[in-house]
């Protein structure tokens, strides 16, 4: 195996029990989406609900409509659909559907006439994101017609929710805005007749930062993964979270070479004296940012090193001081520190983005090991 992505499983489950602590009196939806932010989402499903999670976030129906096919149990909520959806197959499945607009209400409603049977959905109101959801001058006529829907049995109305613009900045203007927001439009929907079991606003830093934004349900993603979302806070173990997921791959060429040499695409990076070259089989086609090119830290026998002019498709090279490790030996690009590796943080720091894309952005290519499975 050329190179490893390894999931912990006890550390997410670790991180279910650490962020369902931060919010006690709110049911815990374990975000799944994006094959799990890169760690693989029915492995990480399985894992976040038997650690308690009882709800499943997806963003498309066909992640939820895969959960489901996997033999996945939990509640399941995905939110991004489009004219022409599998309304049929997710209500068929017990998938619950998010709402912001009328096309997508009769859409659903047709297709619960046609299969007999009532649709689970939940509404949602554009707080202030500027992304999907309901505008609020919209939300009445929503609502209203939310509930003539239910009062036919073409759906129930299991939730209504919405999405923070700017949680992971504490203190920002908006979040008391969005509150405000979300509250009148808590209450616009109860004037309309529906009563739903969960109402929730509360994303990874929502649920870290913001008690008064817990509701009745909290719905964490990348924390989930052992990342923090608001890294100028405080890191993972200040919320006492662990990185699940560690990248690594094994060494594919050790050579000495001399002073003056060019190094990959270009030659941005030459070697400024005779030194030793190692050869990291991930590159860009695996997930590796080419913006981590003459930036990114790698652990190579035992020091940390930094990527050696641009990452290629499949590999990149790294300048080892002279340092001669054997072909075969480990470098890892990020993981949980124990072995005094980066973090998926300093990688988005070096490249500059968050370190979601770092962890998501890992291709298929990469294979998934998984410890601390449970049969």
């Amino acid at each position: 195996m050329h190179a490893r992505a390894l999931i912990d499983l006890d550390a997410l489950r670790s991180n279910v029990a650490a962020l369902r602590a931060k919010a006690p009196g709110a049911a815990f939806m374990a975000v799944v989406k994006a094959d799990a932010y890169g760690h693989g989402m029915i492995p990480c499903a399985r894992a976040a609900l038997e650690a308690g999670a009882t709800w499943l976030g997806v963003a498309t129906p066909e992640e939820a409509l895969a959960l489901r096919a996997a033999g996945v149990g939990g509640r399941v909520l995905c939110w991004l659909l489009t004219p022409g959806a599998p309304w049929a197959a997710c209500i068929a499945a017990d998938v619950e559907v998010t709402l912001s607009s009328m096309w997508a209400l009769r859409e659903v409603s047709a297709a619960a006439k046609a299969a007999g049977r009532t649709a689970a959905v939940q509404l949602k109101i554009d707080a202030g994101l500027g992304r999907n959801g309901a505008q609020p001058a919209d939300w009445p006529e929503l609502t209203a017609a939310a509930r003539e829907a239910e009062r036919a049995g073409l759906i129930r109305v299991t939730g209504v929710w919405a999405h923070f613009s700017c949680a992971d900045e504490p203190g920002h203007p908006s979040i008391a805005r969005e509150l405000d927001v979300f509250r009148t439009a808590l209450a616009q929907a109860a004037e309309a007749g529906l009563d739903p079991e969960v109402r929730h606003i509360a994303n990874s830093p929502g649920t870290l930062t913001l008690p008064s934004a817990h509701f009745d349900l909290v719905r964490p993603g990348v924390a989930m993964y052992g990342i923090s979302p608001v890294p100028q806070v405080g890191g993972p173990a200040d919320f006492g979270l662990r990185p699940v997921m560690t990248l690594s791959a094994r060494l594919a060429s050790v050579k000495r070479v001399p002073a003056g040499h060019g190094v990959s695409y270009g030659h941005q990076y030459v070697t400024p004296a005779e030194t030793t070259l190692a050869l990291v089989p991930l590159g860009y086609a695996d997930g590796v940012p080419r913006h981590a090119s003459s930036a990114g830290p790698v652990l190579v026998a035992g020091k940390w090193r930094t990527v050696a002019g641009r990452v290629a498709m499949d590999q990149f090279v790294v300048d080892l001081d002279g340092d001669l490790p054997s072909p075969g030996d480990e470098a890892i690009l990020f993981g949980p520190g124990d072995r005094g590796e980066p973090s998926a943080e300093d990688w988005a720091r070096a490249c500059g983005t968050i370190a979601y894309e770092i962890i998501t952005r890992i291709g298929p290519r990469v294979p998934r090991l998984y410890v601390g499975t449970r049969s």
